[in-house]
């Protein structure tokens, strides 16, 4: 079904320039040919000229250009696409990833389990554009951070970004921003206007961008160096951005991830090679710097990051559910924006949920930080030395390497063994088929099933009515903590129940006087 929304609501939207619906939607004027985001600053269009889309590439295939001014190509992802679990939804998930560049339609529609020709209809009829136009628009994006941020050749950016020809690559970014790459880079080296906005991934921005450091020596013996990129990535306020940061280093990994002086660093296994980024929350954006061994890894490298800091949530629509429930409205009121911390790696959060069963977080740390020391793919980068090891790995790894009970030993080679072979999908999947799947593992009951789909998955209305910290947290607001009266009164903060699981958290972590829980 398509949901843009009526006409006068989203008139009404421009007409107030109202920041929460960039990325839900973008408005065309047709006396221009030029499309922006809701907010841009720009004089607001006559009713008769205005055109409404729900999605850039959908505006893009209708003639449009981009704003230079709002830079709607780079709006703050959905929040329906990013909550959604449908098949649409996780299509526009696995598109932002890149999986359309590595493995065309086809990849895309096999690991959905359509076939081309649906898949194009649906994407049609929910987007207004079919899955080539999406990722084109996608390209397009990444081609200008790459030319507006970094002094790679304009050929090698072509095929970094994923354009099949040099000359397909020149069409689109003139169709798209109504310039050639050479003219764009010029205008970022004049230091105009549009090189204030160039490498935001969301949020307009009027200061510059540090200019990137594009080629840094990478880990001794690897052989790798590192393409560095700058980016803004956006999000819609309010964001409690200390509390996510505080989340993450509770549970970081030794030499995987670390948080110094608020910025979040940590490694990661991309498409193409390895990488490692870093977060630094900012004032209405969170500065992520991104070093890739391959610099086609940007798009994913991106979107991985925006997922694990939930930067595509609306906090003003789940604040507004929690903060009615009278248990939570103080919380919410004191600390509006909290965001469920996700992950990079959908297989990584579910070894933390294997592992976790029944273990402190600090245990849980020491296991997974020694088996990532032995099986991960090295990376020197400070205190960051290793990724997080395959499914593969994990799944033929020593005895030595897993001291947890032989029925959870069993678990974790087991579903790892799973994810190898392609039969769990934990960055693409129905969220339902992989419940189904891994709750027939030995080993592998509700409470960890659950917590994949809320920090892996993603899912927004999780909830662990049996989870010791939710228990203790809902203790804390004086609510019931037995698990079935917990789960009815969770039942009133519907549909965002992982939203609450992670307050119930924080309540929990305060009352034991700790600086995180869960």
């Amino acid at each position: 079904m398509n949901t843009l929304p009526d006409f006068e609501h989203c008139y009404r939207a421009v007409a107030s320039r109202d920041q929460r619906f960039d990325g839900c939607f973008y408005t065309a004027v047709t006396s221009t040919k030029i499309y922006c985001r809701p907010s841009c600053p720009a004089q607001t269009p006559r009713r008769a000229n205005v055109r409404f889309y729900r999605s850039a590439a959908a505006a893009q295939g209708a003639g449009f250009r981009a704003c230079m001014r709002c830079r709607p190509d780079a709006t703050p992802g959905s929040p329906e696409w990013d909550s959604r679990a449908d098949v649409a939804a996780r299509a526009m998930r696995l598109i932002a990833d890149g999986l359309v560049d590595r493995d065309g339609v086809a990849g895309l529609a096999s690991r959905l389990g359509y076939t081309e020709r649906h898949l194009n209809r649906l994407l049609s009829a929910e987007v207004g554009a079919g899955p080539l136009a999406l990722a084109r628009a996608q390209r397009a994006q990444t081609a200008r951070l790459l030319i507006e941020t970094t002094p790679m050749g304009l050929a090698e950016i072509a095929f970094a970004a994923g354009f099949g020809s040099v000359r397909q690559f020149n069409d689109t970014l003139r169709e798209v921003y109504g310039s050639t790459p050479s003219a764009l880079r010029a205008a970022k080296r004049r230091g105009g206007r549009t090189a204030g906005r160039t490498a935001t991934a969301g949020r307009p921005g009027s200061a510059a961008i540090p200019p990137a450091r594009p080629v840094e020596a990478g880990a001794p013996g690897t052989g790798t160096d590192w393409t560095t990129v700058p980016v803004r990535l956006a999000y819609r306020e309010p964001f409690a951005a200390a509390e996510v940061v505080a989340f993450l280093a509770a549970r970081a990994l030794p030499g995987v991830e670390s948080v110094v002086d608020g910025t979040y660093r940590r490694t990661m296994r991309l498409p193409h090679g390895v990488g490692w980024a870093e977060l630094s929350p900012a004032d209405g954006y969170v500065s992520a710097v991104l070093h890739l061994a391959d610099v086609r890894d940007l798009a994913p490298a991106v979107s991985r990051c925006r997922r694990l800091f939930d930067l595509s949530a609306d906090p003003v629509a789940v604040d507004a559910i929690l903060g009615a429930e009278p248990a939570l409205a103080a919380d919410v009121a004191a600390t509006p924006g909290v965001r469920l911390p996700r992950s990079v790696d959908g297989f990584e959060m579910l070894c933390r949920a294997i592992v976790g069963q029944q273990v402190s977080v600090a245990a849980a740390r020491s296991i997974l930080g020694n088996l990532a020391a032995a099986l991960g793919d090295p990376v020197t980068a400070g205190e960051l030395s290793h990724t997080f090891p395959t499914a593969a790995a994990i799944a033929d790894a020593p005895d030595e390497l897993l001291p947890m009970p032989n029925a959870r030993r069993r678990a974790l080679r087991t579903a790892a063994g799973l994810v190898a072979d392609g039969a769990v999908d934990l960055d693409g999947g129905d969220p339902d088929t992989v419940a189904e799947t891994l709750l027939a593992v030995p080993g592998i009951g509700p409470w960890t099933v659950s917590y994949v789909k809320l920090r892996g998955l993603g899912e927004p209305d999780t909830f662990l009515e049996g989870d010791l910290g939710v228990r203790h947290g809902a203790a804390a607001l004086g609510l019931p903590d037995a698990p079935k009266p917990l789960a009815a009164w969770a039942a009133t903060v519907r549909p965002w129940r992982s939203y609450a699981v992670i307050r119930l958290w924080r309540q929990a972590a305060t009352a034991a006087g700790r600086a995180s829980g869960g």
